[in-house]
């Protein structure tokens, strides 16, 4: 099965949309103007229901099969991501940001227009049982706007029964899909460290208890829940990411503050790093006679992919693509996503569609490939009409 000739004719309008979406990012939860948007190509779709504000200023549309107009029937959720990251775009392209410190640098701008264009699509031909809700969240780049539309009720108040994912991957060809069952991407949790010694003059170090060498004992032994704590088979990311002390040549400062992330896709291993940098903590606080306080909060859990419905999206894309462009056991990432709070809620799947050779996701330079586009909307509506085939 090739790309759909309609979603290879819509190529360019699609695109337009994309670019639009492109010139006016938005942060977080702050995409009123791309929220408001959807809905109205939603409505201009003749989408059946169209509700907005679900998690705050999310967009979900539900498109009724053929023999289904009263709403009847199974309902699969396709998700799309709205919102930009606070950067300053470089790409040089026509479309480019329009808002200083602000550009759609991973490619949401892509996947709403992906998936507005696989609505306009199903919503004219509706060759399917049941139903399909389409859902644009809000938030994704670190406010947890996925767990808003699921604490919001969206799973239940639309009767979603799976629903899936989808995000551009630079470096894989246009027209490729990888994806796997399982762990996909990592949890994302963050640490703070506040080292509080005693400071005096730079000249007379044995009068103080100096944060910064206690802190730089810190940096040190963290890389050891890597390397002597995890099962080297594991897969683990400690990573200090920040170390602020100090203001003068010749001060020894009192407090020395550091900061960083923890990446796991395991549970078990969640824990453990937790555990052992408050562990490690502790026990320089004691030997320098300091002290030590740790903050950690437990940002995106870990995103997992259902079997059985990974199974099928390998399948759809396999007949986009052909077997040989799709990689159906995709290395893990260490990267977050928030997807991972609906896979928590209704079994589906997350796969990752090629953006070809561009700069990386969350780079300046980063643009959406507008050649991956009939290829995703292809693979939405393959995949809602295969899942609700009459």
């Amino acid at each position: 099965m090739p790309v759909l000739n309609r979603a290879a004719e819509m190529q360019d309008e699609i695109a337009e949309w994309r670019r639009q979406i492109h010139r006016e990012p938005e942060l977080l939860f702050a995409v009123e103007k791309t929220a408001a948007f959807v809905a109205e190509k939603l409505r201009e779709f003749g989408v059946d229901e169209i509700v907005t504000g679900i998690g705050r200023t999310g967009v979900v549309g539900i498109i009724r099969g053929n023999e289904d107009r009263g709403g009847k029937g199974r309902t699969i959720g396709l998700r799309a991501d709205m919102d930009a990251l606070p950067i300053d775009e470089t790409s040089g392209k026509p479309w480019s940001s329009t808002v200083k410190g602000k550009m759609h640098a991973c490619g949401h701008d892509g996947h709403t227009a992906m998936l507005l264009g696989a609505a306009k699509y199903l919503a004219e031909t509706r060759n399917f049982s049941g139903n399909v809700a389409v859902i644009f969240q809000p938030a994704e780049e670190g406010g947890g706007g996925g767990n808003e539309m699921v604490k919001d009720g969206m799973m239940e108040r639309f009767g979603i029964a799976e629903v899936y994912g989808m995000h551009n991957l630079p470096g894989m060809p246009v027209g490729s899909f990888g994806t796997r069952s399982g762990p996909i991407m990592a949890a994302t949790d963050e640490f703070g460290i506040t080292v509080e010694g005693r400071g005096g003059h730079a000249a007379l170090p044995h009068k103080t208890i100096d944060p910064i060498v206690i802190g730089s004992y810190v940096v040190t032994a963290l890389q050891t829940i890597v390397s002597r704590v995890a099962d080297p088979i594991a897969s683990l990311v400690v990573s200090v990411t920040k170390f602020n002390a100090g203001f003068a040549h010749n001060v020894i400062p009192e407090t020395a503050k550091l900061a960083g992330t923890v990446r796991t896709l395991d549970p078990a291993m969640r824990d453990e790093a937790e555990a052992r940098i408050r562990q490690i903590c502790g026990g320089l606080a004691a030997a320098h006679g300091a002290e030590i306080t740790v903050s950690y909060h437990r940002n995106y859990p870990v995103t997992v992919n259902h079997a059985d419905e990974t199974g099928h999206a390998v399948s759809v894309a396999e007949d986009i693509a052909g077997v040989a462009a799709v990689d159906p056991s995709l290395d893990p990432m260490m990267g977050g996503e928030d997807f991972s709070y609906m896979l928590l809620a209704r079994p589906g799947a997350f796969i990752f569609i090629g953006n070809g050779d561009t700069a990386g996701l969350h780079h300046p330079a980063y643009d959406f490939n507008d050649d991956a586009i009939p290829h995703g909307v292809t693979y939405w509506v393959k995949l809602a009409e295969s899942r609700l085939a009459p």
